[in-house]
């Protein structure tokens, strides 16, 4: 009996030290909140429209007739200081609605420095800051055979969109597959 007191007594005074250090083991522990700002990369580029002489190409647009070729250098700079992946979508439209501008207006595409996929071209480097890319066309020619006389007066327009995503940290085996492509 002896030996059970005293195992009660044992329990009792660990169950008494216990109690009694809890609130001094308080004093000795902290919380403490942080807030972390993380603010994302810029990037920022230029798309560059110029013809064979090297000038700017006219923002009001060029006088055509069919089976003209017209000079149109597209190019796209990268003008912030992160290197990003590139594609670029061509939006042909007419005014006159029974002319397609897709069947008028032939490209010659550079199909060695960009990739065709998903109705974009996709540049095949990254484009590091500074670069600019390779021309996507160098010329547009008027398809003779899809535009006559019943078209005198309608307008042709082709309307360059170019999109990028950084590269850093967002590695892919083509620029197609990189993640973060913005939606239109």
């Amino acid at each position: 009996m002896k030996a059970k007191a005293r195992l009660l007594l044992i329990a009792l005074a660990a169950i008494f030290v216990t109690v009694l250090t809890r609130p001094t083991l308080a004093y000795y522990t902290t919380i403490g909140k942080a807030t972390n700002v993380v603010t994302s990369g810029d990037i920022q580029l230029q798309i560059h429209e110029k013809t064979a002489d090297g000038s700017d190409f006219p923002a009001e647009g060029v006088y055509i007739i069919p089976g003209d070729i017209v000079s149109k250098q597209v190019s796209v700079e990268n003008v912030c200081g992160h290197p990003f992946y590139l594609r670029v979508k061509l939006v042909s439209g007419s005014t006159n609605e029974s002319l397609s501008a897709d069947e008028c207006l032939k490209l010659d595409i550079d199909t060695r420095n960009w990739t065709s996929q998903d109705g974009y071209y996709y540049y095949n480097q990254i484009l590091q800051p500074g670069e600019c890319t390779s021309a996507l066309f160098t010329q547009v020619e008027i398809v003779g055979s899809k535009v006559d006389q019943t078209h005198v007066g309608s307008t042709l327009s082709l309307t360059v969109n170019a999109y990028a995503v950084q590269s850093e940290n967002n590695p892919a085996d083509h620029p197609w597959d990189a993640s973060g492509w913005p939606a239109e």
